[in-house]
């Protein structure tokens, strides 16, 4: 399904996780960049994703709601700062909409999707504000979480 490299941090900062994916880079592209899809797998198992709405251009928001198995909504806002198709995408949660500033900036999220002999080398650096909110992340269980919705990625566009 996936396979893991070790790739190391850039700094204090950040958390990385990187797969090989399965599925050519234009499917795992897609898997984020499509509403319908993205609701399949982002939020690790029992958690679902009822509500993903994504414009998905420089300057785009998006909105994507996560749901606890208990029934509990937890919206997450952001806004595209870089969008290079099958390629690059960079999203912030600095801003929720329109350059309108987050209460908390937390993260902004680096994915790459780089093609490896029909596979795709599937790279999310997670950059936080702080290294105090670096460590929340991973005490939150990132690698875990990560982790999971990148199989459950692999899963679904094996699927595609």
């Amino acid at each position: 399904m996936t396979g893991t490299t070790d790739i190391k941090p850039t700094d204090d900062r950040e958390l990385v996780l990187t797969r090989l994916i399965n599925a050519p880079r234009e499917k795992v592209y897609r898997a984020w960049t499509e509403a319908d899809l993205l609701k399949q797998w982002f939020a690790p198992l029992p958690w679902t994703t009822p509500d993903a709405e994504l414009d998905v251009r420089p300057g785009g928001s998006n909105r994507i709601v996560m749901r606890s198995p208990e029934g509990q909504d937890f919206p997450n806002f952001g806004v595209y700062l870089e969008v290079v198709p099958n390629e690059k995408l960079v999203v912030t949660d600095a801003f929720t909409e329109a350059w309108k500033p987050s209460e908390k900036p937390f993260m902004t999220v680096i994915l790459t999707f780089e093609d490896e002999g029909g596979k795709t080398r599937y790279t999310a650096r997670v950059r936080h504000w702080t290294t105090a909110d670096r460590e929340a992340h991973e005490k939150m269980g990132f690698h875990q979480g990560w982790g999971q919705c990148a199989d459950q990625l692999a899963t679904l566009t094996a699927k595609l």
